[in-house]
């Protein structure tokens, strides 16, 4: 007998699929015996393989905005006889649901948007207010059409591999003798979300005076950040050393992590260590860190959050007035 599925396409950026985990968790306590796969871009699929609700992780082989109808329509070919009977298509672009109406699956759900309406037949209604957070967005799809959003979401919560952690630290020759802070310097999206490279530096310094080690962690992308950072202070810097497997796996060793509002950010939060959540041109009410161990940190000027890469002002005062000193502070507090 063929087991119930249902088929999630899921967003591009990896603190999306982190924050996309609360959804998977409502679904799968409301439809236990169903399975449910995920297609994804395949940078993110170590994310998915760490999600104990997800059956399947399936690569999506476009890249990032590419249409790619060729692909699509053979990725489609190849779930027809799946038994797929829902796809729920997070993102509200018209080429995420292609997939799912090539591979004629009954039901596709999402929401109204780039007139797709051929390709999604349960289509919701977009409430900007109701849904002020990506992963409201994201956990609304799963309920029925009216239905209200719980008073409280489950949190994102990834496995860990304590093998796979052994077997990193013994290669990149490190150890846990001192409790450790993690820094996310990276940010995808662009300078006017990156915290000063000096400032990570001087509180790298401040962490060791005070007894802690210090990982810069990140892609090959960071490494120069995490050069400066390293350069500047005795912080590791292992920016471009490790999978995104093996970040998960480090981040669990971590007592505390500092980051920019980042990918990492969300992946720290959904492996349970405390975050500090560091914001400029984007808002924490928007994404924060999903869980209560946290805090955030932002300016809160009448110029942010502008959501633009770069400070359309020039000054970047919502991340140069974030001082060192003060997440110090709330790190010694945080570590009781």
């Amino acid at each position: 007998m063929r087991t119930a599925a249902t088929l999630i396409v899921g967003p591009s950026w990896v603190g999306d699929m982190v924050m996309a985990q609360s959804l998977f968790r409502v679904l799968t306590q409301r439809e236990p015996e169903r399975a449910f796969d995920v297609l994804a871009p395949g940078w993110s699929l170590p994310i998915v393989a760490r999600m104990p609700e997800i059956r399947n992780g399936i690569a999506a082989e476009t890249a990032h905005g590419e249409i790619g109808l060729r692909k699509r329509r053979r990725i489609a070919s190849t779930l027809r006889d799946t038994g797929y009977e829902r796809a729920i298509v997070l993102p509200r672009s018209f080429k995420s649901a292609l997939i799912p109406w090539f591979a004629r699956i009954p039901e596709r759900t999402g929401y109204r948007g780039e007139s797709r309406y051929l390709l999604v037949n349960d289509v919701r209604r977009f409430d900007r207010k109701v849904l002020d957070q990506t992963v409201k967005r994201f956990v609304a799809l799963g309920l029925d059409i009216g239905e209200s959003l719980p008073d409280e979401l489950p949190n994102p919560s990834l496995r860990v591999s304590s093998d796979n952690q052994v077997r990193v630290m013994q290669a990149l020759g490190i150890t846990a003798e001192r409790p450790i802070v993690a820094m996310m310097p990276g940010a995808e999206y662009g300078p006017a979300k990156c915290w000063p490279h000096a400032y990570f530096a001087e509180l790298a310094k401040m962490l060791d005076d005070s007894g802690y080690a210090v990982w810069v962690l990140g892609s090959a992308k960071d490494a120069a950040a995490g050069e400066a950072i390293a350069a500047a202070s005795r912080a590791l810097n292992l920016c471009g050393k490790t999978s995104l497997a093996d970040v998960i796996d480090l981040l669990a060793v971590c007592e505390q992590a500092v980051s920019n509002d980042s990918g990492l950010m969300h992946i720290a939060a959904a492996v349970g260590i405390h975050v500090h959540g560091i914001y400029g041109s984007s808002s924490p009410k928007f994404t924060p860190p999903l869980t209560k161990s946290r805090d955030i940190h932002a300016k809160g000027l009448e110029c942010s959050p502008c959501f633009e890469r770069e400070c359309p002002l020039g000054h970047l005062k919502c991340l140069r007035d974030l001082l060192p000193d003060h997440i110090f502070d709330k790190i010694l507090t945080a570590s009781g």
